[in-house]
């Protein structure tokens, strides 16, 4: 029997594969023949690659939720951000990965300085180390109804429980609006605590 989300859809669950030994040519051939078909996420690091199709519904409520959320306190805040969610972040040769969410703060650049990610079923590639070649100061992971915190510090990552660019901002205070049943009371209500 197939349970039904808060909207009253049957959802969708997600199903990951993983192919080990593809070098980089054969994941740029399978990238490529995949080209625009949105229910197919590609991960690759060092010979491994992850299929995750389809995306969930859940995947997408969290990630649009969570996106909405940080944004709706940048602007509060007056932080200067540029999103840019949906593009792969490649070290050649080596790794590619497409962050659900990720933001450059102050300044616009090609990098972001914060990447988000949803994992709602994981695979073996580990997201921090796919990451690490690029560089990327921060990452958010959402996965089983928590946030974790990851920082770059001295080429490895470091778990913490505040954000290097928004020091004030409570993370129990996001978890607690991600589940809220509509998308648009959570943000105007997280804005009330948060003391807009």
């Amino acid at each position: 029997m197939h349970t039904q989300d808060r909207l009253g859809n049957t959802p969708v669950e997600e199903q990951l594969v993983t192919l080990n030994g593809v070098n980089w040519a054969q994941f740029k051939s399978i990238e490529a023949n995949l080209q625009g078909v949105r229910a197919v996420r590609l991960t690759y690091f060092q010979g491994a690659l992850e299929i995750v199709s389809p995306i969930s519904d859940e995947h997408e409520t969290i990630k649009s939720t969570l996106g909405a959320l940080l944004e709706a306190y940048m602007c509060s805040k007056e932080i200067r951000h540029y999103r840019r969610g949906g593009f792969t972040l490649e070290a050649e040769g080596y790794a590619s990965g497409t962050p659900d969410e990720f933001y450059s703060i102050k300044t616009r650049r090609d990098l972001p300085d914060l990447v988000i990610e949803v994992i709602v079923t994981s695979g073996s590639i580990n997201r921090k180390t796919l990451y690490l070649p690029l560089r990327i100061p921060e990452i958010w992971f959402w996965q089983a109804g928590k946030i974790r915190i990851v920082q770059l510090e001295d080429q490895e990552y470091r778990e913490t429980n505040r954000s290097q660019f928004f020091p004030d901002l409570d993370i129990s205070l996001l978890l607690k609006y991600i589940d809220h049943p509509d998308q648009y009371d959570a943000i105007q209500e997280f804005l009330v605590e948060v003391g807009q």
